[in-house]
């Protein structure tokens, strides 16, 4: 009977520690609450000395994690693992991350420095009144390249990419959006497109292109250039900045016939167990003397004007990095297509990164 008793004994100790243990595994691993904030970014996208800073003004302890694709934010999100008090989604993902409902509306009497944010990024159709999001940074999608190396080519258009001189001397980003889009427009359609005939025209040239194609690649792409290990690659303007920095050879062009005008977004995940750190956190970031450290850290566009005041003219007044809004008319902001046309976007993808050799 003793034995019997102490065997009990043993079980419900054992089970308690077990119950305590899921407990706190449901709460985040115990990593959430008023006194931390779980930041979940791009990779090499805000400068850490800020976070210390933040760190230091609030007391709240900041854990950063990074994500490399807007699907892995989102699914990570709605899997709830982790109680993640800030994300920073493209546009399109806003929109997506609006519909399965896992965004908090923002308390914006907890934000007046949104006032620093340039009116023409607010109030997007992808966000109408910035409901659920703030802006944090914005750009282009477009070819950096190295003159010395490409001859005449100044890449005023899309079709420069298929010059027979290129061969093997193209890296493409990894992205289904970014390649298919760069057809798409290369032929004056959308990049948005739904018309299957549009489609599979846009798939079928982009196919013609992959003799020209050294490596379809991802963040690995920027030391690359640097190194002039390829003479052209289609990449964000943020990206093209870093290159340009440490390598003066290089350019950036943004074709005629049009790209992508994108813009990642501060947005606070229905996962969050720390609401009130995470709107003190956006406006932060959006003090003038945030925004110019941070945008000249990272190396891409602020919408806040404030911040603009503070840095090198030369860097804001670039019409490569900063273009005018009449240049903006001829650019398209991403919709969020949806999980079948997504789905399409990615086969036709696949199909054109089997094409190369």
């Amino acid at each position: 009977m003793k034995q019997l008793i102490q065997a009990t004994i043993a079980i419900l100790v054992v089970s308690a520690l077990l119950f305590y243990a899921a407990d706190a595994l449901s709460a985040g691993g115990g990593k959430s609450g008023k006194d931390t904030l779980t930041i979940f970014n791009w990779g090499e996208y805000i400068d850490p000395d800020l976070l210390k800073q933040f760190e230091k003004e609030t007391g709240i302890h900041v854990i950063y994690e990074t994500f490399d694709s807007n699907e892995a934010m989102m699914t990570k999100i709605q899997q709830g693992g982790t109680a993640y008090d800030i994300a920073v989604p493209s546009e399109y993902m806003i929109e997506k991350m609006k519909e399965e409902n896992l965004l908090i509306p923002l308390d914006k009497t907890k934000i007046p420095n949104l006032k620093n944010i340039d009116p023409y990024f607010l109030d997007l159709p992808f966000d109408e009144d910035n409901k659920y999001s703030v802006p944090y940074f914005w750009g282009t999608v477009g070819i950096v390249y190295n003159p010395k190396l490409v001859g005449n080519l100044d890449f005023s258009s899309w079709d420069d990419l298929w010059d027979p001189s290129l061969n093997r001397k193209v890296f493409l980003v990894d992205g289904a959006r970014e390649v298919i889009g760069m057809g798409l427009n290369s032929l004056g359609y959308s990049l948005n497109s739904l018309n299957g005939h549009e489609l599979r025209e846009a798939t079928d040239k982009l196919i013609t292109l992959a003799p020209n194609v050294k490596a379809i690649i991802g963040d690995e792409i920027t030391p690359l250039m640097i190194n002039n290990e390829a003479a052209v690659a289609l990449t964000w303007s943020g990206q093209a900045a870093d290159m340009m920095s440490e390598n003066e050879d290089l350019d950036f062009a943004v074709p005629e016939e049009g790209s992508n005008l994108w813009f990642d977004n501060m947005v606070i995940p229905k996962t969050s167990k720390n609401i009130d750190g995470a709107h003190a956190f956006i406006n932060f970031m959006l003090k003038a003397e945030s925004g110019a450290q941070n945008a000249d850290y990272v190396g891409y566009s602020t919408p806040n004007i404030e911040a603009m005041k503070l840095m090198d003219k030369e860097v804001v007044s670039d019409e490569r990095y900063y273009p005018t809004e009449e240049q903006r008319d001829t650019l398209e902001v991403y919709k969020n297509l949806g999980p079948d046309y997504l789905g399409k976007y990615n086969e036709l993808f696949l199909e054109f990164k089997m094409s190369i050799r």
